[in-house]
């Protein structure tokens, strides 16, 4: 059974919710983090990491006034390549559920962190993943890669996904 899944979709069409959701209901031990967005008066200012054990930084704001930019957002990527990878290294270690939410356009700026999710890739670890839909080299060499699942999440599909999906991480 292959146990590297990676879901993919248009941004705000439920990933990170799912891979949530799918955490929270699954009955092994899992690390790693996903991704929250920052709002402020309904606007999307930044995005912060969240560990599975509840540690945070925030990694892209609109105030941060730093040399690396994307769009309209600053970047400190330290709390990716800090508490994020650390989190995901432990899982891959214990071989529990890694889950990496997101290998987008901001993480994989990273050179730790494009590291960490081969490692992950190699591992005999589970992965539970979500992957931009757009296309960069990093990124479209793992959609390629032997071994790996991808699936499309949209807001039709995301219910009948729980289910399948935690079928597919349960013995």
């Amino acid at each position: 059974m292959n146990r590297k899944l990676l879901l993919t979709g248009r941004p705000g069409c439920g990933k990170t919710t799912l891979v949530r959701r799918i955490v929270k209901e699954l009955a092994c031990s899992a690390g790693g983090f996903y991704t929250e967005e920052i709002r402020e008066h309904r606007e999307r200012v930044g995005f912060k990491i969240v560990t599975l054990d509840g540690q945070e930084g925030v990694f892209a704001h609109v105030k941060f006034k730093t040399q690396q930019r994307l769009g309209k957002y600053g970047l400190d990527l330290s709390p990716l390549e800090t508490i994020g990878i650390e989190a995901v290294r432990q899982a891959v270690r214990a071989r529990e559920l890694a889950v990496i939410d997101e290998i987008g356009p901001m993480e994989i700026r990273s050179a730790i962190f494009r590291e960490v999710v081969n490692e992950a890739l190699n591992s005999p670890a589970p992965l539970l993943a979500s992957i931009t839909a757009r296309s960069f080299p990093f990124t479209d060499g793992i959609k390629k890669r032997r071994g790996v699942t991808m699936i499309e999440v949209r807001r039709d599909n995301r219910e009948q996904l729980v289910s399948e999906l935690l079928c597919h991480f349960t013995l």
